[in-house]
């Protein structure tokens, strides 16, 4: 696996050599765009707004737009300079609990993964974080932007996680509306709750609309009809505490 990103973590006085792994990847399904009337691919060409020419990846450089019509091209040679040392440092600002984080400021996970010499300063870090039940809140470069991140310990190495800024963060349009609830309801709810509790494992979960669409995509190879499922129609929830009561008895009935 090749490494996404190099650097320092930056402890106090202590730095470790680390290379960032991302930790997910893409299982889609993917599909090519195609011309209605003859199934041939469409393909989208890169033209020069001056020359008209159809131009190449290696061919584009990139440019800032300082007055209209004006560039100033930047190459990826200037990016690298104006990096500092210490905007290479994954450098620690603070550290809090994690569920000071909210779920909405993740972005992207890696592998932190420690480099020669750094096998000992990274366990020591990933040991103390781990005891003290802490994440470490940090920032860093990469590639041509600043990202802030959160080191997170877990049994056997260090997570590092890209947050958002709060300024790149949307709230809700609206707040939802926040209707009485009855004694009697709230607790059948926390009931309901605490009968469907269970580890995560994530081994136990499946992509299953994944499974049908490749289902779709032979049947559609060998010429078969595709048949759509018959329809499971939801009815508008009358009675809550009714409902409630039937969905205990059905998880009860599964135990």
């Amino acid at each position: 696996m090749a490494v996404a990103h190099r650097g320092a973590i930056s402890f106090g006085m202590v730095h470790i050599p680390v290379g960032l792994y991302t930790a997910t990847q893409d299982n889609d399904i993917h599909f090519n765009q195609l011309c209605k009337e003859d199934g041939s691919r469409v393909k989208y060409k890169k033209v020069c707004s001056g020359c008209g020419k159809e131009i190449g990846n290696g061919d584009i450089v990139k440019g800032f737009e300082y007055e209209k019509g004006k560039y100033v091209t930047v190459t990826d040679e200037d990016f690298e300079k104006a990096k500092s040392e210490k905007d290479r440092t994954i450098h620690i600002l603070h550290f809090t609990e994690m569920q000071n984080i909210r779920p909405i400021y993740y972005d992207k996970t890696y592998h932190a993964l420690p480099e020669h010499g750094g096998d000992k300063a990274f366990e020591l870090l990933r040991r103390a974080m781990k005891d003290e039940n802490k994440v470490a809140i940090a920032k860093t470069v990469m590639g041509t932007k600043e990202k802030l991140l959160a080191l997170v310990p877990t049994d056997t190495g260090i997570l590092i996680e890209t947050l958002f800024f709060a300024e790149e963060v949307k709230e809700a349009p609206k707040e939802p509306a926040h209707p009485e609830i009855k004694d009697a309801e709230l607790s059948m709810a926390k009931t309901l709750i605490g009968a469907m509790v269970h580890p995560f494992q994530p081994e136990q979960y499946r992509d299953e609309y994944k499974a049908k669409l490749w289902e779709v995509i032979n049947k559609k190879i060998q010429g078969k009809e595709i048949v759509a499922p018959a329809e499971n129609i939801q009815v508008n929830v009358i009675d809550i505490m009714e409902a409630l009561k039937q969905s205990l008895a059905r998880v009860q009935a599964h135990e």
